[in-house]
């Protein structure tokens, strides 16, 4: 049943492929894949095809910086310039900000950089401190507090990599190897590895990442040295284990990773952060949470891939989907209700918002030649569920469907809209209307 609907969803979201791990009584229950690593090959998805696990790098760094935590190396509401050596968070104009872990683990530190798009094939990668600076050749601005520490949720990569920059500093450890040290290793995750790039021996084994378009990345995927925050290649049975070790540990397990007070401190709500996939409008320490504080998890979403990870701390159930594509998030999103279904996870929101996309007949209607306001011509072909849009004297663009009527473009901050059977043209709250030629 759930083999069948994922195989549906890749093909109705155009997702070339897909890995899932079901997890029951605190172990890997059910194990499966669809489709493939490439669009156009022959390479099925395979249980150990790699996938770029995203943001699921971050809750994965911090059990890492719970372990230096538990060993008395650092503390989670110490002033973290205390113990950076290798960059400081610098003041803002004549105030110096006081940042601890616990905020920057629970996305309340005030740090600027949501997020990171990663780095092309062959491309120079920095530094970490050149990251936190934002100097060449990093291709995003320098880590700053622009808000007041402890108020407010406010997602932030920048911060997992100050926090990374801590943890190396501390300990005089390069990031992957003492993640692998701390928490790979004792957990078994054999397949999980923070390498960027990817080493020339794990190639073979990795889903290739794919646009919206269904197209593969040039050089097959980006390149993440940001790699607390989004630099972990692993499988959804490891990051299962994960998910099962943080059950562990909060139970008291013999041999968990964590004693259950810093467990607990993990899965305790830090800050209201709004709601997410699976009802999870909390932040923990490095998870975020539901209402209850039961439920755990976190997704992640690397250019070309989509995945999500989440459990329950007392059932013992949970789930982790992995994809390769900027589509997978609508595969994700209904494979995690189809196994809640399943399996009859307790207050599991059984509704999921899924795109009315437009019927084959709206989008052959819209095939044509038009021009904007009358005036600059522009024409339309049907792309996939979307429509592939040429200006005058510009490259063609495409806009993905959002709804039944309405495309938004990938490229530009446009759009278009189906009104009484014709087309409407936004962009910046200006509405053109769009003649047929």
């Amino acid at each position: 049943m759930l083999e069948e609907e994922i195989k549906a969803d890749l093909e109705r979201f155009n997702v070339p492929g897909a890995s899932w791990v079901v997890i029951e009584d605190g172990a890997v229950h059910e194990t499966g894949t669809a489709g493939l690593v490439e669009a156009g090959s022959s390479r099925a998805v395979a249980p150990d095809t790699l996938f770029q696990a995203a943001s699921i790098s971050k809750p994965i760094a911090v059990l890492a910086m719970l372990r230096l935590v538990d060993r008395g190396l650092l503390d989670l509401d110490e002033d973290v310039n205390e113990k950076l050596k290798s960059w400081q968070i610098p003041p803002t104009g004549a105030w110096q900000p006081v940042v601890t872990l616990r905020q920057l683990a629970s996305h309340s530190a005030g740090l600027t950089v949501h997020g990171f798009p990663g780095y092309a094939e062959g491309a120079s990668l920095p530094t970490t401190v050149q990251i936190l600076d934002g100097v060449r050749p990093t291709n995003t601005f320098g880590v700053r507090v622009d808000l007041v520490p402890g108020t407010q949720f406010r997602y932030a990569g920048g911060g997992t990599i100050v926090m990374q920059q801590l943890l190396e500093d501390v300990t005089g450890t390069p990031f992957r190897e003492l993640v692998r040290e701390l928490v790979l290793e004792p957990l078994g995750m054999a397949d999980s590895d923070y390498a960027q790039p990817l080493p020339p021996e794990l190639r073979s084994r990795a889903a290739v990442a794919h646009d919206q378009r269904g197209r593969p990345l040039e050089g097959r995927w980006h390149a993440y040295p940001e790699l607390a925050a989004a630099g972990l290649w692993t499988t959804p049975t490891d990051l299962a284990k994960a998910a099962i070790g943080v059950q562990r540990m909060y139970a008291g397990a013999d041999g968990a990773l964590l004693p259950p007070k810093l467990a607990r401190e993990m899965l305790t709500h830090q800050i209201s952060a709004g709601q997410r996939i699976g009802g999870l409008g909390h932040l923990g320490l490095g998870f975020f949470l539901d209402d209850s504080g039961r439920r755990f998890g976190h997704s992640g979403g690397n250019a070309g891939f989509s995945c999500h990870l989440l459990a329950d701390r007392d059932s013992g159930q949970g789930a982790v989907v992995m994809t390769n594509s900027d589509n997978g998030g609508w595969v994700v999103q209904r494979a995690f209700a189809a196994v809640a279904a399943e399996y009859g996870w307790e207050g599991y929101p059984g509704e999921v918002d899924t795109p009315d996309l437009p019927s084959d007949e709206v989008l052959a209607e819209l095939v044509g030649a038009y021009r904007l306001d009358g005036r600059v011509p522009f024409a339309v072909e049907r792309w996939g569920r979307g429509i592939e849009v040429t200006f005058d004297r510009q490259p063609p663009q495409l806009f993905m469907a959002r709804s039944a009527t309405t495309f938004n473009a990938m490229e530009t901050e446009s759009g278009f809209e189906v009104r009484d059977g014709g087309l409407v043209f936004e962009q910046e709250g200006v509405v053109l209307d769009c003649v047929r030629e």
